[in-house]
């Protein structure tokens, strides 16, 4: 097929691979505005911009993709097809429509579940057991779409947002070239999508980190995962930020201190109560330091019993 791609982050630049890999012929890339970042404010490109370029392919940014201008523009692109991955923007009708087989969108979760920015790490938040990736015929609602495709992806006990980044991102690539498959054959059977069983899965923000140590240690350990690598989950020492990077609930017992106060300190970790049971952490960050497992942490910096995070 003669393919469009849309799409923006790491997640989205696999798939653009695989479509490549597969056969497929893209005709533009169209991806977010570069940022300025870095010393001297320099120009960043997207992933997918830098993939795009990598193969010499058109990039086309535009600051606002429905703009008359930019539907113009895409209209005049010979394609079958417009794969959306995480492009950023919302699509208007006349794009959604302009192509003999529409949009397809590679949503990261097993819809109606997860709809909204960061279905991923919200997975791993809620405590989830798996998620997956749904190939979606686009409409104008969000996330709304028939789905077309679906794979499964078991969630390990110890599953960060940014490991399950990297397993639905591979599931993502190879489900799409197998929709445009199916839908080149005709195979395919659409199929409405009920009401979701979870809340919209919000824009992360570095205020979600923040950890309430009155909540439970379950809790609070599955925030410190779903938050791996960003934004982050944190809380205070010493009038200092203190990054939790792993940590583990710590076997039933009863309560002996207030929520936040360390309760022990050893060799190589502390354990901090909580609402509802004990943490134990295992690799840490104090603002100004790097990441760092706890032991290594505590030969540097001692922590007082008694000391109350927050």
């Amino acid at each position: 097929m003669n393919v469009i791609f849309m799409g923006t982050p790491d997640f989205a630049a696999g798939t653009l691979e695989a479509l490549m890999q597969a056969g497929h012929t893209i005709t533009l890339v169209v991806t977010q505005p570069d940022k300025r970042g870095g010393r001297g404010h320099s120009r960043l490109h997207s992933p997918v911009a830098e993939a795009a370029m990598a193969h010499g392919l058109p990039v086309y940014q535009p600051p606002k993709i429905r703009e008359d201008a930019a539907v113009q523009y895409l209209e005049s692109i010979n394609a079958d097809v417009i794969v959306v991955v995480a492009f950023g923007q919302l699509l208007p009708k006349k794009i959604l429509t302009m192509k003999k087989y529409g949009c397809i969108n590679i949503h990261a979760s097993l819809l109606p579940k997860y709809r909204g920015a960061a279905p991923i790490q919200w997975a791993v938040i809620d405590g989830e057991k798996e998620s997956g990736v749904t190939a979606m015929q686009m409409d104008e609602g969000l996330d709304t779409g028939d789905m077309l495709l679906k794979t499964v992806v078991p969630l390990d006990p110890k599953e960060t947002g940014g490991s399950l980044f990297d397993k639905l991102s591979q599931a993502g690539a190879k489900l799409c070239v197998e929709t445009l498959a199916g839908l080149e054959a005709g195979t395919l059977r659409p199929e409405k999508q009920g009401e979701s069983p979870t809340a919209y899965a919000s824009m992360l923000t570095r205020e979600m980190g923040k950890i309430d140590w009155t909540k439970d240690a379950a809790s609070i350990e599955r925030l410190v995962r779903g938050l791996n690598p960003w934004p982050s989950a944190y809380t205070g020492l010493y009038k200092k930020s203190l990054k939790i990077w792993d940590c583990e609930v710590c076997p039933s017992g009863a309560s002996k201190g207030v929520c936040g106060e360390i309760l022990t300190v050893t060799k190589d970790l502390l354990t901090v109560q909580t609402g509802d049971g004990v943490l134990a952490v295992r690799e840490l960050q104090l603002e100004g330091r790097r990441r760092m497992e706890t032991g290594a942490f505590l030969r540097g910096f001692p922590v007082k019993e008694g000391t109350i995070l927050g």
